[in-house]
């Protein structure tokens, strides 16, 4: 920061100079003109230079002030980019938008949203949702009312901030939700359901994976989540306490350190610090290693790099016995936290099992205690959601196997 040096008081008194020295002084830097060229008397002379230096003094002193402003509002939190790579790329209309009026104020902030939605240590769950998604009877409804017939679940409510990536989601979350926020880049539009592994689709993930390493940066732990997940148990105390990242699986082998795992990244816990900025940043620079993938098959990749060992991240992969998926469904209902419509194609197939998936928790739930423990009852899905109607829409370039990664 620019800091302008104090000015240094004058004494009230004067040290005054021998009366030779002082003609001395004044003959020699008084400068003497032509009779005929008229000029300022000495005094007003004076005055102007004394009017000059107070200008002068001034400009300074205001110019350290907004420097000191600028440095203040740069380090407040409040005034970022949040995917810095849109101000590098060749697009000038990329540009991120607060909200539908184009108001930029406080309330609207990403800092502000957050802090409303932390718990005591700063963590907050946070899911995105796009026009498609956000429509009356469709995923977000499934995914809010999972919360509220969950078994204490309903409280994490007020941890969650959703992330609308286009307007309509925007005004449709600010209808049912107190912690909403606008992610609207001019140039993209994410408004309609985001076919797997299209240009859209991967740019959303890409641009999701940019998103949290910020949230990172600002100093809060998550829990992302995907809409499609149905939360039906508090999932924190199944998480790892002594891990900086872990994830959700579409196949679990067993062991929650092994890399050989295939995570999902639609659920994921990260602590914010160094270790996990670091790794959401080489994350989402590995997309220009690896063009044409989404972000999951990336980190499938990725986990194997050396970097991530010299980083020191501790990664944890979660167990489908209570992280579950239409992948993997979990096999108890008396432990089961969250389940996923992973491994399924289409918004319709999607709403269809979900609905059901509710339904068979609501059946669990009505089950008088002695035969919810005893219950050997199973999921009714995968129904709409099958590995058929994967097949069908696989395209000859992937494979079955990196739709599975959905």
């Amino acid at each position: 920061m620019n800091t302008v040096p104090l000015l240094r008081p004058q004494s009230t008194t004067r040290r005054q100079l021998p009366v030779t020295t002082r003609q001395l002084l004044r003959t020699r830097f008084t400068p003497s003109f032509p009779a005929s060229t008229s000029m300022f008397p000495e005094s007003t002379v004076s005055r102007a230079v004394l009017v000059f230096v107070a200008i002068s003094v001034s400009v300074l002193l205001l110019y350290g002030a907004a420097d000191s402003l600028r440095f203040q509002s740069s380090s407040s939190g409040y005034s970022f980019n949040i995917f810095p790579s849109l101000s590098n790329s060749n697009n000038s209309d990329s540009k991120l938008s607060i909200n539908d009026d184009g108001d930029d104020g406080d309330d609207y902030k990403l800092e502000k949203v957050l802090k409303d939605a932390a718990m005591e240590d700063k963590t907050v769950i946070i899911a995105t949702l796009n026009e498609a998604w956000a429509a009356p009877n469709t995923i977000i409804d499934l995914f809010l009312e999972s919360f509220r017939i969950g078994q204490g679940t309903r409280r994490l409510l007020n941890h969650l901030v959703i992330v609308a990536l286009d307007r309509k989601a925007y005004k449709r979350c600010m209808e049912f939700h107190a912690h909403c926020f606008a992610l609207i880049t001019q140039g993209l539009d994410f408004h309609d359901e985001a076919y797997f592994m299209t240009p859209a689709y991967l740019e959303m993930m890409w641009r999701r994976i940019d998103f949290l390493r910020s949230v990172l940066q600002m100093g809060y732990n998550f829990v992302f989540t995907d809409a499609d997940i149905m939360w039906f148990r508090d999932p924190f105390p199944r998480f790892y306490l002594d891990a900086d990242f872990q994830i959700a699986c579409d196949h679990f082998l067993g062991n929650s350190s092994d890399i050989q795992n295939r995570p999902n990244g639609g659920f994921n816990y990260v602590k914010s610090n160094n270790r996990t900025i670091e790794f959401y940043k080489f994350w989402y620079s590995s997309r220009e290693t690896y063009p044409g993938y989404h972000d999951q098959d990336v980190l499938n990749f990725i986990k194997f790099d050396p970097f991530i060992e010299d980083l020191g991240l501790k990664m944890r992969f979660l167990d489908t016995a209570f992280f579950g998926g239409l992948c993997e469904p979990s096999k108890d209902l008396n432990l089961v936290c969250t389940m996923h419509a992973n491994c399924c194609y289409g918004l319709d197939s999607k709403l269809h099992d979900l609905r059901i998936m509710l339904q068979d928790w609501k059946t669990f739930l009505s089950l008088p205690p002695a035969l919810k423990r005893s219950s050997s009852m199973l999921w009714r899905v995968p129904q709409n959601c099958s590995l058929n109607s994967l097949r069908r829409y696989d395209s000859p370039e992937k494979s079955v196997q990196q739709s599975l990664q959905q």
